[in-house]
């Protein structure tokens, strides 16, 4: 069995709709008083949860690819995310972006622990595991046993880096590119690219 097909449910919930809360109602009033207050339209909301929900990891695939492929593009990423996916097009805005790279001796692996933050408007919806209260708390403190529940077994010679979004700060992981992959065109390589291994809960991505 591969990375990103192990079954997760002995520790994680599948993906499923959040159900309707005291917290969700209080959003619904929240709304509705900064929209009549003017702070911005129902047609603005509308539009970007429109924009959200045709987000999907293929956005993110892309940009790791032109990073594979152009040196001086992963530079700029590494250095300041937002500008960088600014020029493919991509905005995350109020947000800040932070693009932590995998390498032989470097896993990262991405958590909010306070409560479900991620970069929707680039990556689409986050997976339900990703805000339950097992993964945000159990990450922090043993990221290598978590990581080994979502098939991803890591020597002791690799350092776990564990990142924690917060309300102002999202971050991806930039998987390291595959062997065998030489030569490959950009979209054949954005198309390796998974959820997971963008969240750090995959390390080995398949080649076919």
């Amino acid at each position: 069995m591969t990375d990103h097909d192990h079954d997760h449910s002995r520790t994680f919930q599948p993906d499923h709709a959040e159900p309707t809360s005291e917290g969700a109602r209080i959003g619904l009033a929240l709304r509705e008083l900064l929209i009549g207050g003017g702070h911005y339209t129902a047609e603005e909301e509308q539009a970007v949860i429109a924009a959200m929900q045709e987000a999907s990891p293929a956005d993110g695939g892309r940009i790791v690819a032109r990073a594979w492929l152009d040196p001086a593009y992963k530079e700029r990423l590494l250095e300041n995310g937002a500008a960088a996916i600014r020029e493919l097009g991509y905005e995350l805005e109020p947000y800040e972006f932070t693009v932590m790279e995998n390498d032989d001796s470097t896993h990262n692996v991405i958590v909010c622990t306070l409560c479900s933050c991620y970069p929707r408007a680039l990556l689409g919806m986050s997976p339900a595991w990703y805000k339950s209260a097992s993964y945000r708390a159990r990450v922090v403190r043993e990221p290598r046993s978590v990581l080994a529940e979502f098939g991803v077994e890591l020597s002791d010679d690799i350092d776990v880096r564990v990142h924690d979004s917060t309300a102002e700060l999202r971050y991806m992981v930039l998987p390291q590119r595959p062997a065998g992959t030489e030569g490959w065109p950009e979209e054949r390589l954005a198309s390796l690219i998974t959820r997971d291994s963008l969240i750090g809960t995959q390390r080995v991505l398949r080649v076919e």
